[in-house]
């Protein structure tokens, strides 16, 4: 049977209508590629990108948006402070995403998302349709939550928790730290990227100013938290190498974080005040990135709800969410986690849109964490969707009083580690 134009454009706006009705996107029904938008180039996000292009047997037509065109790591982002690693050794291209996958590259940013219309818009006013859309953008810091700082005080005070120019920033003037300075930092609170992260941070400081010849330097850590992430190891790791250098403080201990003055480089907490420091690190509080919040993805807390079996946003079917931005049960904000994700929402897509078989999602997490020298430190475990949630099946954690050999061992790990998830995501 020969069809006219208009039973044939009826029938196509019928397919679409029945897509719509039963969550499936158009193009799946025909011979074209179905339209996977990926915003945010992170751990995440290129993983994600990567994953869908590269197993969708050229079913899938993957575009990344991503402003930056080289993308500097938050994980090791610390061993730069602690002069292991320089900023190169850390800052990554997406070039081989695009020529071994064949994804498009659109260095803009993304500014909305129409839900309704599958459509993003980009800071040029451009648009792009999608299927699927993968989110993945990140934290965004509560420049509020700290009194007397705010975004134009970051310079002053820098926060290094974005890498790049604020961690250069950090480190020159870690290293302008004279013999004998205090170095105040102000921990987050739960939740926030990388819980280990500034505990590390701290060990490296001290590295720094240890074989710079500053060992009489004092680091103060003022925390909102009663504990944090590898606390016993951390600070048997500063007993052990940096003795005298570093205090920490819990929030019963100093009250709460009265003011802080950028001009002066003065702590104000409700137990004593720090003046004149040689260096202020603060770490605010965090929320998913503005484009989630702003397009109704998150909840009260600030971040996003997601099906842990998928990865998809519990307030629309058609965006999946992974890395920092989301809610993720037991598992912690971290570079590993946001691959781990990336990889069950990409198994999801693929399934979706590619006719690929899928299998029960199963993630991963490992942090590791530099104290010094040849000395770190891991935690880590296995995660699996449970009542709803993405639940612990099993953790692990470095034993306080190990051998060296140990030690040593876990730190080879770490940079063996680094290399791996690099390759993973970017190559």
């Amino acid at each position: 049977m020969t069809l006219t134009r208009r039973q044939f454009n009826s029938r196509v706006g019928q397919a679409a209508a029945a897509a719509a009705v039963f969550g499936i996107s158009a193009p799946a029904l025909g011979n074209s590629k179905a339209k996977v938008v990926v915003i945010g180039g992170g751990a995440g996000g290129a993983t994600a990108a990567k994953y869908i292009a590269k197993d969708s047997a050229d079913k899938i037509e993957v575009t990344l948006i991503e402003p930056a065109k080289t993308y500097v790591t938050c994980f090791h982002s610390n061993l730069v402070l602690g002069g292991v690693k320089t900023i190169e050794s850390i800052s990554h291209s997406y070039d081989k995403l695009a020529g071994n996958y064949g994804i498009k590259l659109v260095h803009q940013k993304a500014t909305s998302i129409d839900k309704a219309a599958r459509r993003v818009t980009l800071a040029d006013g451009a648009t792009i349709d999608y299927d699927a859309l993968v989110l993945s953008p990140g934290i965004d810091l509560k420049y509020d939550s700290v009194p007397g700082w705010g975004q134009e005080h970051e310079e002053a005070m820098p926060h290094a928790w974005k890498a790049g120019p604020q961690t250069l920033l950090l480190k020159s003037k870690l290293d302008a730290v004279p013999d004998g300075g205090l170095i105040v930092m102000l921990a987050p609170p739960n939740p926030y990227r990388c819980p280990p992260g500034p505990y590390e941070r701290v060990s490296m400081m001290a590295h720094t100013l240890k074989r710079a010849g500053k060992g009489k330097c004092k680091i103060v850590v003022l925390d909102p938290k009663e504990k944090f992430s590898k606390q016993a190891l951390f600070q048997e790791g500063w007993d052990k190498h940096y003795p005298g250098m570093v205090e920490w403080f819990s929030k019963d201990l100093y009250e709460a974080i009265k003011s802080v003055d950028p001009k002066t480089n003065t702590v104000n907490t409700g137990f004593e005040t720090y003046a004149n420091a040689a260096l202020v690190n603060v770490i605010p509080a965090q929320m998913a990135g503005a484009i989630a919040r702003d397009s109704g993805l998150a909840n009260e807390t600030g971040f996003c709800p997601i099906d842990a079996e998928t990865m998809q946003s519990k307030l629309d079917p058609n965006i999946y969410i992974v890395g920092d931005a989301c809610i993720p049960g037991d598992m912690p904000k971290s570079a590993y986690a946001a691959n781990s994700q990336a990889k069950v929402a990409a198994a999801a897509v693929r399934g979706r849109f590619a006719d690929a078989k899928t299998f029960p999602p199963r993630f991963q997490n490992i942090c590791w964490s530099m104290l010094d020298d040849d000395d770190a430190v891991k935690v880590g475990g296995r995660y699996a969707p449970k009542e709803g949630k993405i639940a612990s099946v099993e953790d692990f954690v470095s034993k306080p009083g190990e051998d060296a050999s140990v030690r040593k061992m876990t730190q080879t790990e770490n940079m063996g580690w680094y290399e791996g998830i690099t390759a993973d995501i970017f190559l």
